[in-house]
């Protein structure tokens, strides 16, 4: 679950985390209202979207035109920029061409930017530690740095037998170049860091950039923070934060019957039981010259009821122009399936390729009821059959 920079840098600032002060607003009379509190030579106002590259994007209908985060040195410029920025979509390298609404400003202090450094804090999958992340070249794609100077990407690896030394920040504050007091505001950055990051079971916490005012002090200019879903029931003021509008309409139905679901930019819906078969299957349209629209593993036990809404978010799916259901009954039986994908045609209206492979418990019943239907269903025997059968389908119906 992602969150706002302006309800990331509040939980961080819980921790003990130095941020800019700042305020959120929904309308340009609070974001000057902010303004006033605030009471900064400069302010800064951002627009509030689940993407990076905010300040280089652009608004829809102006490529040229300014980002998502401008300076504002007067009431009536953070009024100009707040009007200019709310209700509008913005475009940036991660939202895609489609972009996302505005419809949250964080209003914040300007401060005197000395360097600009990289932070971050993640789980390393590899070696099953959480690694600290950082690098001198802030305010930049780390992606960029990465592949241009690899060498400017530091890394420490935190032992989960002993936590985080004090030693490994202090590692990396010389590292960074940073000296003096800017070591002892780094190692307050890291300390904070890594207890909301294990204290919220937190998938990522990242910083870019990480600041270091002309004073010496040290601030978190931008903050990026990621939750596991799956440790949310332990955290329910951290599901209080989520923000519906970001995410995808498909997504959230499928959270909602507790589908595991993930929508893609291809035209092969797919069904799927299992993670494994679901990847494969994936892997298998990729092959056969197409793309998968979507990885959607119903699960081993899922009822009827529940495949049924599986079916209906891939008919409901305007890119989709045919679905792909693959099936091994084990736990899940067949027939079960078949009177599911029934009964949601029936409702919405089945009008692209079906194409449905099954195999396992009740096979055969669940063959004869797709079959006195009357829905116009393509039987396929296994999966590379299935696969080139629904190719074939999408290909001949566009023609």
């Amino acid at each position: 679950m992602n969150i706002h920079e302006y309800q990331a840098k509040a939980l961080l600032r819980s921790y003990g985390m130095p941020v800019p002060e700042g305020r959120a607003a929904t309308t340009a009379a609070q974001a000057a209202d902010a303004a006033r509190a605030l009471n900064a030579p400069v302010t800064v106002v951002k627009a509030q979207i689940h993407a990076g590259g905010r300040g280089a994007g652009h608004f829809a209908g102006k490529p040229e035109g300014k980002g998502g985060v401008r300076l504002a040195r007067s009431m009536d410029e953070v009024s100009d920029a707040a009007d200019a920025m709310l209700g509008e979509v913005l475009v940036t390298k991660q939202t895609g061409p489609m972009g996302r609404l505005v419809r949250t400003l964080y209003v914040e202090s300007g401060c005197d930017i000395a360097r600009e450094l990289y932070f971050s804090m993640l789980v390393d999958r590899g070696t099953g530690q959480i690694v600290i992340v950082a690098s001198p070249d802030g305010g930049m794609e780390i992606e960029e740095v990465a592949a241009r100077t690899p060498e400017r990407i530091l890394k420490e690896y935190v032992d989960p037998a002993k936590g985080l030394c004090d030693y490994q920040s202090r590692d990396l504050a010389v590292r960074l170049g940073l000296t003096g007091r800017e070591i002892r505001a780094f190692q307050n950055v890291v300390r904070s860091a890594y207890s909301a990051f294990t204290g919220l079971d937190a998938a990522i916490v990242e910083i870019n950039p990480l600041v270091v005012t002309g004073s010496g002090d040290l601030l978190a200019l931008d903050a990026k923070m990621a939750f596991d879903e799956n440790a949310l029931f332990r955290h329910p003021e951290l599901a209080k934060l989520r923000d519906v509008h970001e995410e995808d309409p498909r997504e959230r139905e499928a959270a909602e019957y507790g589908l595991a679901y993930v929508g893609l930019d291809g035209n092969i819906g797919c069904m799927v039981n299992g993670a494994g078969l679901a990847m494969a299957t994936m892997d298998i349209i990729k092959m056969e010259g197409e793309e998968p629209a979507n990885f959607l593993d119903v699960g081993g036990g899922a009822s009827k009821e529940r495949v049924a809404a599986a079916f209906r978010i891939l008919i409901g799916d305007p890119k989709v122009r045919g679905i792909l259901v693959n099936i091994f009954g084990g736990i899940m039986r067949c027939d079960v399936i078949a009177e599911a994908i029934i009964a949601a045609s029936h409702e919405t209206g089945l009008n692209v390729p079906l194409v449905v492979r099954l195999a396992g418990t009740n096979v055969e019943r669940g063959k004869a009821l797709l079959a006195e239907s009357g829905l116009t269903i393509i039987p396929a025997d296994d999966l590379g059959d299935a696969a080139r059968k629904i190719v074939s389908a999408v290909r001949n119906a566009g023609a």
